[in-house]
């Protein structure tokens, strides 16, 4: 009776209010960090500065992998059972990693990250206003002042849905590039999610040594590539249409190196009553 007992928790709530917390402190950081660049920095040092805030993003998931490596070699109940005591190993199917310690330490290195955040000016001198002199200062605050008067005290809110219809949805370079980074997000999300368990049942590799591979071999050349467009969009100063371009011929290079992917992997393992029969 014992064994009919299904297994009830409800320690994944406490694992989905963590992720949705992280996600509410994560998420200002890239459309206000850009924003942020873009009003204070020179506008042809922009493009390097936006790369190298994705470069250090995606430097972000290697370190996550290469940490979870190093967790999934410690046991589960690390810190509360005799280790001397276990006596099955990661490559053991049995085995479960201390998969809670990585969010232990990422939560502590991210309120240590956040720190910073707090001692940074809300506005800062602007290049082009570095030379100005008191007197342009001066007419630009009268100005300021008369615009202010003539600007009715309490402007309309607008409606979330008509701003969505009026300026986001309306604009078509906006709305197609919204589609584009859907998909190229979408499949590289499934690619690692899939790629450490294709590792682990095809070439019969542990888990920990599958996170270790991934982090090291597939996020740095993104992070690379990120810091090069970067570096490529300053040297020939690219607008809208030079950077579509660029981005495209790109992207299309990279479907085209993807489709290799096809070419390679190995056969299913023979499994009796799955994939061969039992004689």
């Amino acid at each position: 009776t014992g064994c009919e007992k299904e297994p009830s928790s409800y320690m994944w709530i406490y694992i989905l209010l963590g992720n949705l917390l992280r996600g509410i402190g994560e998420t200002p950081i890239t459309p206000l960090g850009i924003s942020y660049l873009d009003d204070f920095a020179k506008e042809e040092d922009v493009p390097v500065y936006v790369a190298c805030l994705h470069t250090i993003a995606m430097l972000g998931p290697m370190f996550g992998f290469l940490l979870g490596s190093l967790c999934a070699k410690l046991y589960v109940d690390i810190g509360f059972v005799d280790l001397g005591s276990i006596t099955i190993t990661p490559q053991d199917s049995r085995w479960v990693g201390a998969w809670w310690l990585g969010f232990l330490i990422g939560g502590v290195a991210s309120f240590l990250a956040a720190i910073p955040f707090c001692f940074l000016p809300k506005s800062l001198k602007k290049p082009e206003e570095a030379n100005n002199d008191k007197a342009s200062h001066a007419l630009l605050e009268n100005m300021g002042a008369t615009r202010n008067q003539l600007t009715p005290a309490k402007p309309k809110l607008r409606k979330w849905s008509v701003i969505l219809k009026g300026k986001l949805l309306s604009n078509r370079m906006y709305f197609t590039f919204l589609c584009c980074s859907l998909l190229q997000f979408s499949s590289f999300i499934g690619f690692l999610t899939y790629k450490p368990k294709y590792m682990e049942q095809q070439y019969g590799q542990s888990t920990a040594k599958s996170n270790f591979l991934i982090g090291l071999t597939s996020l740095p050349p993104i992070s690379i590539g990120i810091f090069l467009g970067g570096l490529i969009m300053k040297k020939y100063k690219m607008g809208i249409i030079g950077a579509t371009k660029f981005a495209f011929g790109m992207s299309f290079f990279a479907y085209i190196i993807t489709l290799l992917h096809l070419f390679v992997g190995c056969e299913n393992h023979v499994v009796a009553g799955i994939t061969v029969s039992y004689e």
